[in-house]
This record gives C-alpha cells, sequence and structure tokens, in this order.
C-alpha cells in the first residue's frame, strides 16, 4: 500500500517544465505522470523485501527533479504491510526421540515458525494435530513472537505406537489468515517391558514314531514387542522337563527349534510334555513360557506275535471233533488298526480256530481224521494286523498222527485165479498173495492163514499151504489133472491190532494139463503086444468098412485129440484110412495078384506137445469065402445057417454078455451109492473104458452124449465080438466092455472096469 504526498499532485498540476523521479534502489517501484503529475507503481513492491520486517514501518524514498524551473523535492513513500506470507517452518519435519519411560508433563520445545509479515500478519497461534498422548502449549518472546512447547499429556507405549506423527500449524493473525505446517515424527524409545510372549500357552503336536533323527517336531515362536536386544530371544528347557524328554528332542536356543535327538519308539513311550522358556537379552531380562505336549503316531513297525500257549501231538487219528489240540495267543504292539490282528490256519485241514477271548484262540478238530491219508499235518498259524501296509508273522507245527486199528487188511484183487501145471512138484511156489495194512507197527503185521474147507473128504490144508508171514502159496503134493481139476478156497489175512481186523479173498486153481498119457487103442482088441488078425472076403467091395481103429485119450480136449496114419501098409492103393475117425476102407477091389495076407500098422497120434503115440498092428487075410460086411455103422442081421458053428459060439457069446451085462448093472450101482475118491482111481486098461459125458467118438466107436451110450458097432462078426448097449442115467459113468471071442466068461476078469476122466 502506498501513500504519497500529497504535495506532488499540486507539484504536478503547477509544473510548467518537465518532472524526473529519480530512483532510488536499483528498481523503479514507482512513476510519475508527467502531464498529470500523478505518482503511479509501475512495478510490484515487496515490504518484506525492501525493508526489515522487524521494522514497524516501512517507507521508500525518491527525489523529484522539475525543470523549468528547477526544483528538487524528496519524496518518501510508505510502504504499509499487508498479509500476503503465510508463516512457515524452516523445517518441514521435525524428528523427536522420546523415551516410553517418559513421564507425562514432560516438556519438549519445537521450533518456532516464521512470518515475513509485520504486525498482526506475523504468527499469532499455533495448532497441532489431533492425537491422545500430546499437547501444545504456546508461549509469547519479548519481541512479541509466538513459539510452541509439545507437552507428553499420557505415558508413551512403544509396543502400542512406535512412531507418531503429528502436524503442527502455524497461524498468522492476517485477514484472510494464513497458515504454515510442519511435520513432527516423534520415535518412541524403547525400554525392556514386555516379556516374550507365545502364540499360544499350550502346544500339542504329533511325530510319527521311527521318525528320523533331525526331523523337524515343531518351531516355537515367540515374540517380544521391545526392540533391539530387548526383543532378542533365547529358547531353553524349564527345570520341569524331564532328562528323558531332554534327550529324546533337541531344542535350538537360537531359532525355536524342537528336533527329533533319538529314535522314537511309541511302544516305550506314547506322550512326551515339556516346558519351554523364552527369554529376551534385555538389561533386565523377562521371559515366557509355553508347554509342548508330544503325542507320538503309532507306525505299523511292530510285526503280531503268536504264542503257542499249548500244542498237543501227537494224537490218536480217532480223536472227536471239537477237540481242542491247541491254544494260541496273538498279541501286537501297535495301536489302532495297526493294533489289530486276524489269526488264520490253512483252508485245506481239518481243523478250525475258535476264538475263546480277547487274542486267544483254540484249534479244535473239525473233520474226522484218517492217518493212512494224511499221517501228519503242517499247520501254518498266520497272524495279521490291519495297518497299512499290514504285517504279518507266521508259525508252523507239526502236528502227527498216532495209528488207530482201523482199516482191514486189503487183497489186490478179490478173486484169484493161479494156473498150476499137472505133475508140478510138491512144495512148489504158486503165487504170492500179499495184502496191504496201510495201518501201523502191530496194526499191519499180518498173518495168512488158509479157511478150512473139505473137498471130497479132504482138507484145503492137506493141499496146499500158506507161509503165515509174507502169504507164498505152496503146493503140497503132485496134482493130476485126469483126477482133480480145480480147487476153489479162500485165504484170509488178519492184522494183529486190537480187536484184530481180517478180510479173505477167494482163490482159484486151476490144474493145467500136460500131454502126460498116450492115447490107449480100444479097438480093434488085442492082447497086450499081439497082433490082430481079422478076415475078409476076397469079393469085398471097393469102400467096404474093413476095420475101425478106436482110441483114447485122457488128457484135456486139445490133448485128447486123436489123428490116426499108416504107419506101415503093405499096398498102399488098396486100404485108406481117415485120420480122424479111424476107419479103414478098401479104395479097390482085390484082384488075383493081391497077395492073400496084408499086414497093416496104424499109429494113433494125440494133439500134444509133444505128441504121444500108439500102434496097433491088423492082419489081414482074404477068404474065397462070401461074407457079407458091415458098413457105415449100420447093424443088420447076419444071415448064417442054425447048425453052423458060428451059431453055436453066437448063442454061447450072447449068454456070456448077459451075464456081464448084469455084472456091469450091479458094479455100477454100487459105484453110484458110494462117493468115489479121485485119488484112488486106477489107471485105464486095455479093455474096458470109463469115460464121463461130452466125449464123442464117431460110428463104430465109443459114442457118447447127454443121455445114453450108443451101441459100438463093430464091423467084424468073424472074431465073434458083440456089441453091448447099456443105457444109463444122464452124466452117470458108462462102461463100454469089448469081448473077444472064444475067450469065454472067465475073461472078463481081466477086463474089469477102469475110470478114466475126460
Amino acid at each position: 500500500m502506498l501513500q504519497i504526498i500529497y504535495i506532488l499532485g499540486k507539484l504536478g498540476s503547477t509544473a510548467v517544465g518537465t518532472m524526473r523521479l529519480d530512483v532510488i534502489a536499483s528498481k523503479r517501484y514507482l512513476e510519475i505522470n508527467k502531464d498529470t503529475g500523478e505518482l503511479f507503481v509501475s512495478e510490484k513492491i515487496d515490504r518484506e523485501y525492501i525493508c526489515n520486517s522487524k521494522n514497524p514501518s516501512c517507507f521508500l524514498k525518491m527525489d523529484v527533479t522539475i525543470e523549468n524551473p528547477i526544483r528538487l523535492f524528496n519524496i518518501e513513500v510508505e510502504i504499509m504491510d499487508i498479509n500476503d506470507n503465510a508463516p512457515f517452518f524452516r523445517r518441514d519435519t521435525m524428528h523427536l526421540d522420546i523415551s516410553e519411560s517418559t513421564s507425562p508433563g514432560e516438556r519438549f520445545s519445537l521450533p518456532n515458525a516464521v512470518d515475513p509479515d509485520f504486525g498482526s500478519n506475523s504468527v499469532k497461534n499455533y495448532h497441532l494435530s489431533e492425537n491422545l498422548n500430546f499437547a501444545l502449549e504456546i508461549q509469547t518472546g519479548r519481541d512479541g513472537s509466538k513459539f510452541a512447547d509439545l507437552i507428553l499429556k499420557t505415558s508413551l507405549d512403544r509396543e502400542k505406537q512406535a512412531v507418531h506423527n503429528l502436524i503442527l500449524t502455524a497461524v498468522d493473525g492476517g485477514v484472510p489468515t494464513r497458515t504454515g505446517t510442519a511435520s513432527i515424527i516423534v520415535r518412541v524409545l524403547d525400554v525392556n517391558d514386555n516379556a516374550p510372549s507365545f502364540e499360544k500357552a499350550k502346544y500339542v503336536v504329533d511325530v510319527m514314531e521311527n521318525s528320523p533323527i533331525g526331523s523337524l517336531v515343531i518351531k516355537l515362536n515367540a515374540t517380544d514387542v521391545d526392540e533391539g536386544s530387548n526383543s532378542e530371544i533365547v529358547y531353553s528347557y524349564s527345570l520341569y522337563t524331564s532328562e528323558r524328554t531332554q534327550k529324546m528332542f533337541n531344542l535350538n536356543p537360537e531359532n525355536g527349534e524342537i528336533r527329533v535327538k533319538e529314535m522314537i519308539n511309541y511302544e516305550d513311550l506314547k506322550l512326551y510334555e515339556m516346558e519351554v522358556i523364552a527369554s529376551d537379552k534385555g538389561p533386565n531380562s523377562l521371559s515366557g513360557q509355553c508347554k509342548l505336549t508330544i503325542q507320538v503316531t503309532d507306525m505299523n513297525d511292530n510285526h503280531p506275535e503268536i504264542s503257542i500257549k499249548s500244542f498237543q501231538s501227537p494224537i490218536k487219528e480217532d480223536t472227536p471233533t471239537d477237540t481242542v489240540i491247541a491254544v494260541v495267543s496273538v498279541s501286537d504292539k501297535d495301536s489302532g488298526d495297526n493294533g489289530i490282528v486276524d489269526l488264520h490256519i490253512p483252508d485245506n485241514m481239518p481243523f478250525k480256530l475258535r476264538e475263546s477271548s480277547d487274542n486267544y484262540y483254540e484249534l479244535v478238530v473239525s473233520e474226522p481224521l484218517d492217518r493212512e491219508k494224511v499221517p501228519e499235518y503242517d499247520i501254518t498259524f498266520t497272524v495279521t494286523d490291519r495297518g497299512s501296509p499290514p504285517l504279518s508273522d507266521n508259525e508252523t507245527m507239526t502236528l502227527e498222527l498216532l495209528d488207530v486199528n482201523d482199516n482191514v487188511p486189503q487183497f489186490p484183487q478179490s478173486f484169484y485165479t493161479i494156473r498150476v501145471m499137472e505133475n508140478n512138484a510138491p512144495g512148489a511156489l504158486l503165487s504170492s498173495l500179499t495184502a496191504f495194512d496201510p495201518d501201523l507197527h502191530e496194526n499191519q503185521y499180518l498173518v495168512y492163514f488158509i479157511i478150512e474147507r473139505e473137498i471130497a473128504n479132504t482138507s484145503m490144508s492137506m493141499l496146499f499151504s500158506i507161509n503165515p508171514e509174507n502169504g507164498n502159496l505152496y503146493a503140497l503134493k503132485t496134482f493130476d489133472y485126469e483126477i482133480e481139476k480145480e480147487f476153489l478156497f479162500h485165504i484170509e489175512a488178519r492184522d494183529s491190532g486190537s480187536p484184530p481186523l481180517s478180510s479173505n479173498v477167494t482163490v482159484h486153481i486151476i490144474i493145467v494139463d500136460q500131454n502126460d498119457n498116450a492115447p490107449v487103442i480100444v479097438s480093434p482088441w488085442r492082447a497086450q503086444g499081439s497082433v490082430v488078425e481079422e478076415k475078409i472076403p476076397r469079393s469085398t467091395d471097393k469102400g467096404s468098412l474093413i476095420a475101425k481103429v478106436i482110441a483114447l485119450d485122457t488128457d484135456s480136449v486139445h490133448n485128447s485129440r486123436i489123428t490116426y496114419q499108416f504107419l506101415q501098409v503093405t499096398d498102399a492103393t488098396l486100404f485108406s484110412l481117415d485120420q480122424y475117425n479111424g476107419e479103414i476102407r478098401t479104395m479097390r477091389m482085390f484082384s488075383y495078384r493081391d497077395p492073400r495076407h496084408q499086414r497093416l500098422v496104424v499109429v494113433a497120434k494125440d494133439n500134444g506137445e509133444p505128441a504121444l503115440s500108439a500102434t496097433v498092428t491088423i492082419s489081414l487075410t482074404t477068404m474065397e469065402t462070401a461074407v457079407k460086411a458091415y458098413s457105415d455103422m449100420t447093424e443088420e442081421p447076419l444071415e448064417y445057417d442054425i447048425f453052423s458053428d458060428i451059431n453055436l459060439y453066437l448063442v454061447i457069446g450072447l449068454g456070456s454078455v448077459s451075464f456081464l451085462l448084469l455084472i456091469t448093472i450091479l458094479v455100477t450101482i454100487v459105484i453110484k451109492c458110494q462117493k468115489p475118491k479121485p485119488s484112488k482111481a486106477a489107471p485105464p486098461s486095455r479093455n474096458s473104458v470109463i469115460s464121463e459125458r461130452n466125449s464123442t467118438i464117431a460110428d463104430s466107436t465109443l459114442v457118447s452124449n447127454d443121455a445114453y451110450w450108443y451101441s459100438l458097432f463093430l464091423a467084424e462078426t468073424r472074431k465073434g465080438k458083440l456089441v453091448v448097449r447099456q443105457p444109463l442115467p444122464k452124466g452117470s459113468r458108462y462102461i463100454v466092455s469089448s469081448i473077444p471071442r472064444g475067450t469065454g466068461l472067465t475073461d472078463t476078469s481081466d477086463s474089469a472096469a477102469s475110470t478114466l476122466q475126460v
């Protein structure tokens, strides 16, 4: 604001010349209007720049020169202050360090604000930003300046607020007012007034057993809201922590890490408790504490255990079912599912497990036992826990079975057929009949014997013998097929158990025929070693039956098959011999050139190996007298003179034959009434044959069927041979007698009947 002296106006209105305003300073703040003499501001005037702000007044001095006439005037222009400057602080930010232990009411001087303006426009007041801990107290200096002191109203707590940010505002008295601000940063200095603290008063942590040594269990973190050394923490065990716990776990004093120090075993100790202290490093050390519980988590590291409390072995094979033979206990040191165990035995055994109490099992017989099938059992007890993965253990016990005599001796066959060649040597080994008994010891020791049975008043023990120890069967006599063809009896094998068990087997002895009987020629009849004399008419026709050779063989069918051959013949073109039925027939009529005497030697040979044979010599004499021959087994009456010698002979022969027939019938009746003993049979004679049924001899030979023996026809009646017919009941023996002419009845004693079996 400028105050221009009034005189200048007047000067301007009276001046006739030129006015000049001399600049006092380097700047021309004012100019004068030469025409009107008005003084005006040409440049902005800053009172605070021109004058010291402490001076109450400020003048701007200049000289005005007027020409024509020249005049000099001194002009002072007073610069009036306006509130054009705001208060300001020399430092925008002020830092204060105050200990948190400072008592309330403590005063802290603050730098005052500066305002270039003067008077009422200068700093008149201070304001502090709103807070709970500090207040301002305004002071007035001697020069009237205003300054402020910072007063601590309440105690500071660094841990709650370590830094207080305040705004100090300086306010001038101008209109409008102007302000200036500065930041006051109050840093609260720490005092060790806080003890370290843990997040929790009690920690519970799980650790797996068998954790590797050095593995981290937990990292405890205690905090101290103090700072510096007051907040540096050292960890340690309290006196309440057991030595065993301190031995198992290592506590790092710097960072609070707790690590495994030794191998942890759940089965030794399941829970560890400790108390950890956190202490700061302040001058007056403070400390905090917490409790830590370490729970050991079970790991399936223990195999289940089996304990055989009782085991009964051996046992009898007839042990009843549900009999307890073993008591087994199982255990597992682990816990939870790891400690729950299951006991098993193989499924394919006649035993089962029965739980009797907690972790106790009984092994009982579930099925009948049979030592002969399985003499012993290897019973494997397998126990498995329910952990993951499951662990198991097993133990094998051997159960032996004692034998019980529960098996009868067994022969490999139920029926034995033994073929024995006749004419065996007495004492010959026939067969070995060995039975088997699956029992043991005395229960399997077998004794063999023949079950007594009589055949034809003869005991089997007289015919056969068996070794009681090994079952070897021996023949005690020589067998003759023609007398005894077979035997049927039983052999028993008995063990030595108590009570003894036995079984028997049927033995069928078949006597095998040997070719030990030579054929016997029964027709034509002849004395021992004599030649058969036959006479035939010379006029015999071709094909006429001259003679028939009949031979018998008492061997079996195969060996008794007879074939006939000429051994010697006078003229081979005159006679033929049927090799099967022994018939000798003429092949042509006799001629005058043929010799009167013909000699025929016939051999009868059986079918055995080697073949046996018998021979007969027939001497044929041809006669001129006409005699009609019989042929082909046809019985025709002979024509002869009643007064001839032949008739006389026939009458005598007929009487003899009738007498012989009567004797034969009587003998047959006696034989049938008696039980014959085959062993006393006599060898066959040349004069008679006794044969059983089913033997057959064709034509004029010995013929047999199931009803009758037919007549034996002899073609040559010149010898006075008669045919005797003897019908007998079916199945009886038959006697055929050949009576030579001229022997009379007395000759029949030489031809007593003999028995032959074919």
